[in-house]
């Protein structure tokens, strides 16, 4: 059995003469949670619907869980939990009838476990779905993708809508699967929610795969800042050439360094004066975000070939 559940090989999607992916090669371990990060625009859905033969992609190809996504399109979705971003539901149904229409579209699902899920997401699904807000429409399209226990799920934007309680439930939901040594594929431009649950993630910039890293590599990589506050104003100069620094702002008593790497040469600099006081900020998924969507970003094929990264960074 491959060790990969999603395995894309230069897959391409042209619209006429804009490429909304182009030559993604994008490996998603069995048994973890990956986050896929982009804007709008970026490639995210066309990405996800193209793996799930929605859509036919222009070159390249994709296996989903072994299988070819084309070919073996059919077997695919019997084994994934989908949510796409543009949920649509018949408005008519209650949401207990929606649910037992998608349960009898795979053959049956065990009803205590829809049950269990409805609880937890605290969904309503004695109301029509032409009834409920968004958040409460996403709450069946959650629960239609976790009921039959996937391998994969494969969630687009899936928190649209809901409030902060029933998003941590929603994280949980996610964690168990991935405890389970079942897969998650989290496509999302919310930054904080896919720094909080995914393991690895990825991010698209026009249509090119930039990056993959685990989250802990990227943000070690990203830019820090330490606040100072010296007992006596410093020299102007006093960070400068130490290794790491980006840039050093010091106004009299204070300095705001900007750097990458050990602190430890910073630190000696500003021990050579009497320091009262310092401040150190992490850094965080966004600012790592938006680091690879600068102008100067290289595109993905001058950058290491994805495969040998990825490889490297799961194992």
């Amino acid at each position: 059995m491959t060790e990969w559940a999603i395995d894309t090989q230069k897959l391409t999607k042209h619209y006429g003469d804009v490429a909304a992916v182009q030559d993604l090669d994008l490996q998603v371990a069995r048994g973890e949670i990956f986050g896929f990060l982009g804007p709008n625009g970026s490639g995210k859905s066309t990405t996800i619907r193209t793996l799930l033969d929605q859509i036919r992609p222009t070159s390249g190809a994709a296996t989903i869980l072994g299988h070819d996504a084309h070919r073996d399109a059919l077997e695919i979705r019997r084994q994934i939990g989908y949510v796409p971003g543009d949920l649509a539901l018949y408005p008519r149904l209650t949401g207990k009838e929606t649910l037992q229409y998608f349960a009898r579209l795979r053959g049956g699902v065990e009803q205590s476990y829809i049950d269990e899920l409805a609880e937890r997401l605290k969904a309503d699904l004695s109301r029509k779905v032409g009834d409920y807000s968004t958040g409460n429409r996403q709450k069946i399209g959650l629960i239609q993708a976790f009921m039959h226990r996937p391998a994969l799920l494969m969630l687009d934007e899936p928190t649209a809508g809901l409030d902060p309680l029933i998003q941590q439930e929603f994280h949980a939901l996610l964690e168990e699967v991935r405890d389970g040594g079942r897969t998650v594929f989290l496509s999302s431009h919310t930054l904080s929610e896919v720094e909080r649950v995914a393991d690895r993630v990825g991010i698209i910039r026009e249509g090119r795969l930039v990056v993959v890293e685990r989250v802990d590599d990227l943000k070690r990589k990203a830019i820090r800042r330490i606040d100072f506050e010296f007992a006596d104003p410093i020299p102007s100069g006093t960070f400068t050439g130490v290794a790491g620094v980006h840039e050093a702002s010091v106004d009299h008593r204070h300095a705001t360094v900007s750097f990458e790497g050990s602190v430890n040469d910073i630190l000696k600099a500003a021990m050579a004066h009497e320091v009262l006081n310092l401040n150190s900020r992490e850094a965080d998924l966004e600012e790592v975000f938006l680091t690879y969507y600068r102008d100067d970003v290289p595109p993905a094929d001058t950058l290491p070939d994805n495969h040998e990264r990825q490889a490297s960074d799961v194992h």
